[in-house]
Formats: structure tokens, sequence, C-alpha cells
């Protein structure tokens, strides 16, 4: 068998010097053009403010909350406008409930436990983006502060599902994990506990090879994160998770096994284009079903897109390119300080 290691190596030798070509090769998004620009003017609209109003989230993937994320993905939350985070940050503080509650019961009368209550993975996305746009999520929604903490599984990470809290044995969900690890991890300063959460919660990915590897079944826990997606959002692909553990390593000086990291990096090799680029092929977006507003009440149907997102959602990926190059960056650098294991 190949040392794990020395294969990471390899690859590193093989694929880094293709960063600069590869990043001249991936199409820019930029500020000026017409589907951002259309974003932009579809958030400073009476309309985003009414369905902010109306609900924070729903609907996906056409409402302002995906509209800020997809800014935030491409590096463009600078263009949002103020008023629309503000708005987003102020419906979220008081729509959904202080807590997850685990029970029916423990949901408050006239309470919609669909609609009301937040996710894990939801609140990761909303601290990056407000973290992003210049503002202290838990300062814009105070009672976010130590939710990640008070929601860690011993597994070290985190369960949207709340019936996983109630059983003997409480298994964490990689895709609801990864957004709060990463909204920790853009805070320049963390409170008491929140390095030990992260350490924790990079521990469980690497456990599982950043997706490669089910602890119950062997194999990837699914296939299709070996693919990349584009915008991310919530979804989850192992570049997702390779960026996370290495950006953590660097800034906790800390090690990371390559054995937990081999077969995620020569999956994503093996999907890298000729010209070095990396492309969004899942089609996540396009088969997602929604909560959409139907008269006086809510009904369920297929999602819609946007513009921009249609734009971005296939093909070459300057985010995604940029971010394959970041992480193998980051890899030859604990290298050459002695912490890739």
């Amino acid at each position: 068998m190949t040392d794990p290691r020395a294969a990471v190596l390899e690859l590193l030798e093989r694929e880094r010097p293709r960063r600069d070509a590869a990043l001249a090769a991936a199409p820019l998004v930029r500020a000026s053009d017409p589907e951002v620009a259309a974003v932009v003017d579809a958030l400073a609209s009476p309309g985003a403010a009414a369905s902010l109003a109306d609900d924070p989230y729903w609907p996906k993937w056409d409402s302002p909350w995906w509209q800020l994320l997809t800014l935030l993905e491409l590096g463009l939350v600078d263009q949002a406008p103020a008023a629309a985070l503000d708005a987003l940050a102020g419906a979220v503080r008081e729509k959904y409930l202080a807590f997850f509650p685990f029970t029916e019961d423990q949901v408050p009368p006239g309470t919609d436990p669909y609609r009301d209550v937040l996710c894990h993975c939801a609140l990761g996305c909303l601290s990056r983006l407000l973290h992003a746009g210049e503002r202290d999520p838990g300062e814009a929604v105070p009672w976010s502060r130590g939710w990640f903490l008070r929601y860690q599984l011993p597994d070290g990470g985190l369960n949207c599902d709340e019936a996983a809290y109630l059983r003997p044995t409480p298994r964490s969900s990689v895709v609801s994990t990864v957004p709060a690890l990463e909204a920790l991890l853009d805070q320049p300063e963390r409170a008491a506990g929140e390095d030990a959460f992260l350490a924790r919660g990079v521990h469980y990915l690497l456990q599982r090879r950043l997706g490669c590897l089910s602890l119950s079944k062997g194999g990837p826990i699914d296939a299709s994160w070996l693919d990349p997606v584009f915008p991310r959002f919530y979804l989850y692909d192992v570049l997702r998770g390779l960026t996370l553990v290495t950006r953590w390593a660097r800034a906790a000086d800390e090690a990371l096994p390559a054995e937990a990291l081999v077969e995620a990096l020569e999956a994503l090799a093996a999907r890298v284009a000729p010209d070095g680029t990396l492309a969004a092929t899942r089609d996540d977006h396009a088969l997602a079903r929604t909560v959409r507003r139907e008269g006086d009440g809510w009904g369920k149907g297929p999602s819609s897109t946007f513009a921009l997102l249609e734009r971005v959602r296939r093909g070459p990926s300057r985010p995604l390119t940029r971010a394959w190059y970041d992480a193998l960056d980051d890899l030859a650098a604990l290298a050459a300080e002695g912490r890739l294991a």
C-alpha cells in the first residue's frame, strides 16, 4: 500500500504548479456583471424587505437569504446593500426560537416547528455572512451566542435532525457540522470553549476522512460529496471539508494526518480539468423542493433559482479552483513545517 504521506506529497508536487494558469482560465464573476447588478438591485427593493419580513429563509433558492449567500461565496458580499444584511439579521433575531427543540412538546404554542426553528447549518451560514458583512453575529442575533457549543454531540459534531439528540448513541451529521465550524473559524476572536469545539469538530471530520469513510458501513458517506458543488450554501463536498481542515491546522498550529486526506485529494485531483480548473458538477439546486407562500398559508413545491445562481452553479468555477489551490498551498506549508503526519 502506498504511504499516504508520500502520496499527498507527490500530488502536491504534481498539482500545485498549475495554480496560476488555472486561475487565469477560470471565469471571473465581477461586481459590474449584469447578473450581480440584478441581485444587488433585487436586495435593495421593497420586495426583498417584504420577503425577509415574511420569512428570512424561504423560499429556496430565490429569497434574499440565498442571494446574499451567493454574493458571499463569490467574494462579493461588499456589494450587498447594508439594509438587506440588517433586515436579514433583524428578521432572524425576531422570528426564530432562541433554542433548538428536541421534541414537539418543547415547541411553544403558535410556533411552526418547521419554519420557526433555525437549524445549525443555517445559523452557521448566517454567521459567516454577517461576519463577512462586518457585523458581529453575536450582537446582531444575541441568542446565537454559545449556540454551537450547546448542541455539540459527543462525537464532536452537530445534527440538524432533532431526533439524533434523543438516541442512545447520538450521531452527528457532516452537513450540519461543517458550516458551524466554518463560522467559528472565521471569527478573529473566539469565546471560551470555542477553540476546543473547533478541534473536536475537525477531529470528527478527519475520522471520517472528510466524508470518504462511513464508520458504520465503510466507503464514502455519500458518493456525491466527491463531486464539487457551487454555491455550497449548506451543501457539502470534500473540497469544502479539505478547505476547513487545512485552514484550521494553519490557524491553530496543529498537524493533519495524511491518511485522513489522501482519498479526498485524489478524488478531487481526478476531477480537475486539463486546464487545471475545477468545475461545479452537481444538480442539487435543480432538484430541491421548497416551502413557498401560497395565499394566506404556505405550501411545498419545486424550488426556483435566479440568473446569477444559474450562471455559477455549473461549469468551471473560479471560487472552487481557488479553494483547491489554496488548500494545496496550505498542505505544502504544513508539510514544510513538519505538520503533515
